[in-house]
């Protein structure tokens, strides 16, 4: 059984970065589809960036692109989502989700793996 393990949250200020990172265990597919998505209070959750098995294919929202770049380490089994000049509304639980999926989807139903989630909070 596939384990996710999120980390890398925390308190930052607006302008602020943080890298979060995503470590898996447990995996036998060869091939699988990274994605973050977030969830901020009331709210749904989003999709917020994904990244293929080679990294040949990687799509963002349009809120996070330009200041969000997700990465992976194959050989590490770990997923990556550097976030750089954190707004106030970056603020939610993330997220990290995979899938034997070849190509980066939008909907967290195409993802059976969920991490736990990571807080991260952006105060002004």
């Amino acid at each position: 059984q596939v384990q996710l393990v999120e980390s890398g949250g925390g308190l930052v200020q607006a302008g602020d970065s943080l890298r979060l990172s995503c470590a898996a265990s447990g995996r036998t597919a060869s091939s699988y589809t990274v994605a973050w998505f977030r969830q901020a209070p009331g709210k749904n959750r989003e999709f917020v960036a994904g990244i293929t098995w080679t990294g040949g294919s990687i799509y963002y929202a349009d809120s996070v692109k330009g200041r969000f770049t997700v990465s992976r380490d194959n050989a590490r089994n770990t997923a990556y989502l550097q976030m750089n000049s954190l707004k106030l509304e970056d603020t939610a639980i993330y997220y990290c989700a995979d899938g034997a999926v070849r190509w980066v989807s939008t909907f967290p139903h195409q993802y059976p793996n969920w991490g736990q989630g990571t807080q991260v909070t952006v105060s002004s």
